[in-house]
């Protein structure tokens, strides 16, 4: 009986130590601060979309849940984009020319973005500490993460990502 009390009381003592691993609170900051390349090799500075309503996708070519949810995305984007509506795919990647032949491939309508040596490093300073994709970020007008997503994102989740975003204009 004392070596269950014991156990019990060593396990709460050890709890407080797992709940202090929680994820990071997701941030635009580091987001809005880089620079990333776009389809030409060409610098594409993030701050240029501030004020913007934003559905930015981490992704690589590589992640099957990533490839799921490309069309879903492109149909956000070209249902949405009259009314203001980015959709950013940020992939993690330094191969500009297999990026873009895989946008194509798998018909990415909306803008595509390599983050180079400095992907995951982004998504960490993101709110996505072990750097998993897909990851994705909801981020409205005034730069603030409002939804973010580790994993796949399906149809109705992006839909209502896009209507949060647009409906609070």
């Amino acid at each position: 009986m004392a070596r269950v009390l014991l156990s019990l009381l060593f396990g709460l003592m050890l709890a407080p130590a797992a709940w202090a691993q929680a994820p990071a609170q997701p941030s635009s900051a580091a987001l809005f601060a880089a620079t990333l390349h776009d389809a030409e090799d060409k610098p594409f500075a993030m701050a240029q979309l501030k004020g913007r309503p934003l559905i930015v996708n981490f992704w690589a070519r590589w992640c099957g849940p990533c490839r799921a949810e490309i069309p879903e995305l492109s149909a956000a984007h070209d249902k949405h984009a009259k009314r203001g509506l980015v959709v950013v795919g940020i992939a993690l990647d330094d191969k500009v020319e297999a990026v873009r032949d895989f946008a194509r491939a798998y018909e990415m309508r909306y803008t595509g973005l390599l983050a180079k040596e400095g992907g995951i490093a982004l998504m960490q300073a993101s709110g996505n500490p072990k750097a998993v994709v897909p990851f994705t970020l909801v981020i409205d007008r005034k730069g603030n993460v409002i939804g973010s997503k580790l994993g796949a994102m399906n149809h109705e989740e992006i839909e209502a990502a896009a209507k949060r975003l647009l409906g609070a204009q």
